[in-house]
């Protein structure tokens, strides 16, 4: 067993290493997303300002959907003294689960002043209604009784 740093606040931590395949971001606010339908269409739109939309990897796998990508370390001439530094740089990963299922082949996205948004057409639903019977299931009955052999 590794010696973890111990970081009260960082819930990433109590995850990976209870659950060690999960990945957590750093900051999950960061990486707000909003999933809604339109147009028989799921669409689901995430912030992400200043990423070059090259180093964005998009894959639909069954009903998952993984948005990963990385935002460059900007490099500094000049040493400053931050009072705050809170962008965050380098690699994120967001899976999102999708509320139904789609046509994966024919999904879109566009990167437009920060914002990231994948258009996912749906699968048409079945609408044939089929009846479904219920059989009664006999019952099994046992004849034979057992003679008790106790002394009194």
């Amino acid at each position: 067993m590794a010696i973890v740093r111990w970081r009260p606040f960082d819930v990433g931590q109590f995850l990976t290493e209870d659950f060690p395949t999960i990945k957590v971001p750093r900051f999950v606010g960061d990486l707000a997303v909003d999933v809604y339908e339109k147009d028989n269409k799921v669409v689901a739109e995430m912030g992400i300002p200043g990423i070059d939309p090259k180093n964005l990897d998009i894959t639909i796998e069954e009903n998952y959907i993984r948005i990963a990508g990385s935002r460059e370390e900007v490099k500094e001439e000049e040493k400053k003294n931050y009072y705050y530094k809170e962008i965050q740089r380098g690699s994120f990963e967001r899976t999102i689960r999708l509320p139904s299922p789609v046509k994966k082949e024919q999904a879109d996205a566009v990167y437009e002043d920060g914002t990231l948004k994948i258009t996912i057409p749906k699968m048409e639903e079945t609408k044939a209604k089929v009846q479904v019977r219920v059989k009664k299931k006999p019952v099994e009955r046992v004849g034979k009784k057992v003679a008790s052999k106790s002394k009194r």
